[in-house]
């Protein structure tokens, strides 16, 4: 079995739509075609292939900066979580 790759997304390099994507983007090693919303990130995550963990580190930092814009991009992430069953979405809870 394929080693599981680790990616950690932190909320406080988030400020903003723009960077937050942008960190996805980096973090994630997505495709120069990334959409940058919602929709294109869901896209991309229930495809990956291989295991991946992501752990999202300052969540509340996330959701303080980018309101429920935040709370969206937590909740695709999650969505692409029960999608696609090679992917694991978790908190970091040791802040």
């Amino acid at each position: 079995m394929a080693d599981r790759e680790i990616v950690v997304l932190d909320g406080e390099k988030m400020i903003s739509r723009r960077e937050a994507h942008n960190h996805l983007a980096e973090q994630l090693a997505l495709p120069e075609y990334y959409g940058r919303n919602l929709d294109a990130l869901y896209d991309l995550l229930t495809e990956r292939a291989g295991p991946t963990r992501i752990v999202i580190r300052r969540g509340d930092t996330l959701v303080s900066w980018l309101g429920d814009y935040g709370k969206s991009l937590i909740q695709t992430m999650l969505d692409a979580d029960r999608a696609n069953p090679g992917l694991e979405v978790l908190f970091d809870k040791d802040e």
